[in-house]
């Protein structure tokens, strides 16, 4: 015998039985399937989306109020749901019984119209039954009869106002008004995008659950960008491809939390590392300050992320109109700070950088005009703050990074450093007007690579070999079998021309010289 074979022998209902057999309340109905598919209510108008005050239909069955539609049919004389022809006289007046609460029914059976509910109407009359009264009374006794008034109709009279197995035409989306109507259209976007939230099925939420889940959301809204890689990274190739592997076989060996990799992939560098790589030369900024300008030498390849960040600022015009306020003589000047108080500036990544001090960057504050980061004292602090010092100052070496040299503007900043203070406040006001980046290695890099992995892909090989042209004519000409078979045989007759010539050339100078035989001595 098999299993559950008396299954439905049992004494009750399931609740699958009860919601699927025996008209119990489906998912259907949930708010989900309402934000899915934008039901409009029976009651409503299918123009204004609001509940109609005189009900009226086309022939195909769309209800509208009377006042709303007559106007819009003034100017437009097409069905604002469909874009079919309509025109005013199309337009049938319903007549509508209501039970005492003011409830639409049917006035034969007097049932209640529902969302099931088959509802129709036949126009000669305007009066609204339920579609089974029409059947019952008129199509199987061929009484073809308004049952209320007695006005004839036909068959192919009957519009049809609600059919629950054809919803399509209750459906506001599909509305072409509702389509050319931008704000409308935005409305239903917006709240299908809400529609993907949990806080959004939630009939009431308190001001506590409210505050927290904001709060989760920033969070997770935070992580997600910080964990997203861009596009450019997410490709491997030879540039952005490290020594090293990620790591993803080992940990899946070792670790149920991870899944199984059989493969060991490589690790994928930063676009930024990848960069600095390709960085050879120094960077030079032009600063045109109040009291002179100053010319400086940037060490990019040293420093290659200070550096960027003090270039893209000069660049950006970030240090325009920006002063010195710190002064301190026979030590450094110090600028940098939009706000001026020593406490503010950012970073071109919008996060304060680590020091790039020792390994490639082997320049110290070993001499006067030396441009350095300026941090809080602790590694990871550098923001746009820099300074230049005045004199040799070893006690800095180790806690700020060097990235740079005063190399043209010595008066400049003699002029800058004799400015009187008020403790370490310049007096009179020390000014950068503005900044000129005369040469940006790092554009250079970012071009360079850009061109490098556009010839790794087939258009590029393809435009290289239509370029080059050590590809033109490879194919050389063949002038005999012998030994030199590749080399022109009228080479040798125009170079035994150009001998002949020059020969017979020398032969006539040697002709025109006169001179006297031996045996003739009349002269002496």
């Amino acid at each position: 015998m098999g299993k559950k074979q008396h299954q439905k022998d049992k004494l009750y209902l399931t609740t699958q039985e009860w919601k699927y057999e025996f008209g119990g309340h489906k998912d259907s109905h949930s708010r989900k399937r309402k934000v899915e598919f934008k039901r409009l209510p029976f009651s409503h108008c299918s123009l204004s989306l609001v509940p109609y005050v005189i009900p009226v239909c086309c022939p195909e069955g769309y209800l509208f109020d009377h006042e709303t539609i007559i106007n819009y049919l003034k100017d437009n004389k097409t069905n604002p749901c469909t874009g079919k022809k309509l025109s005013i006289k199309d337009i049938v007046k319903l007549n509508f019984t209501k039970d005492k609460k003011g409830n639409q029914i049917d006035p034969v059976k007097y049932k209640p119209f529902n969302e099931n509910s088959v509802i129709a109407c036949i126009p000669q009359s305007g009066n609204v039954y339920d579609l089974e009264t029409i059947q019952e009374l008129s199509f199987k006794t061929g009484w073809m009869k308004d049952p209320q008034t007695d006005v004839p109709f036909q068959r192919k009279d009957v519009i049809i106002l609600q059919d629950p197995n054809n919803l399509d035409k209750f459906n506001i989306e599909a509305f072409l008004h509702v389509k050319k109507d931008k704000k409308k259209k935005l409305e239903i976007e917006e709240e299908k995008k809400l529609s993907h939230r949990a806080d959004y099925y939630f009939n009431s939420v308190s001001t506590e659950a409210q505050e927290t889940l904001k709060e989760l959301e920033k969070e997770f809204s935070s992580q997600k960008s910080t964990t997203t890689i861009p596009k450019s990274v997410q490709e491997i190739d030879k540039f952005n491809s490290a020594n090293y592997s990620q790591g993803k076989v080992a940990a899946g060996f070792t670790s149920t939390a991870f899944d199984p990799v059989t493969e060991n992939k490589p690790a994928i560098l930063d676009d930024d590392t990848v960069k600095y790589k390709l960085v050879t030369s120094n960077g030079y900024v032009k600063i045109l300050t109040n009291v002179g300008h100053l010319n400086l030498e940037l060490y990019c390849k040293a420093a290659p992320k200070t550096c960027e960040n003090f270039i893209t600022h000069c660049e950006n015009g970030y240090y325009d109109n920006t002063i010195f306020h710190r002064l301190v003589k026979y030590f450094l000047i110090q600028g940098g700070d939009p706000t001026g108080t020593g406490q503010g500036g950012q970073s071109i990544w919008g996060k304060p950088f680590k020091n790039e001090i020792g390994g490639d960057n082997g320049y110290t504050h070993s001499e006067r005009g030396m441009i350095s980061m300026a941090n809080k004292g602790v590694d990871g602090t550098n923001q746009s703050q820099f300074f230049i010092i005045f004199r040799p100052t070893p006690s800095l070496n180790g806690k700020n990074t060097v990235f740079g040299k005063v190399v043209g503007g010595i008066n400049t900043l003699k002029t800058m450093e004799e400015t009187e203070t008020d403790g370490e406040t310049p007096k009179s006001v020390i000014k950068i007007l503005s900044t000129d980046v005369i040469k940006n290695p790092f554009k250079e890099a970012e071009e360079q690579l850009k061109k490098e992995r556009f010839e790794m892909t087939d258009e590029g090989k393809a435009e290289k070999e239509k370029s080059n042209e050590t590809f033109k004519d490879m194919h050389t000409k063949v002038f005999s079998n012998d030994v030199g078979k590749y080399i022109n045989p009228k080479l040798f007759e125009n170079i035994k021309k150009k001998s002949t010539t020059e020969n017979s050339e020398v032969s006539r100078k040697k002709k025109n010289i006169t001179s006297k035989p031996y045996s003739d001595f009349s002269s002496w």
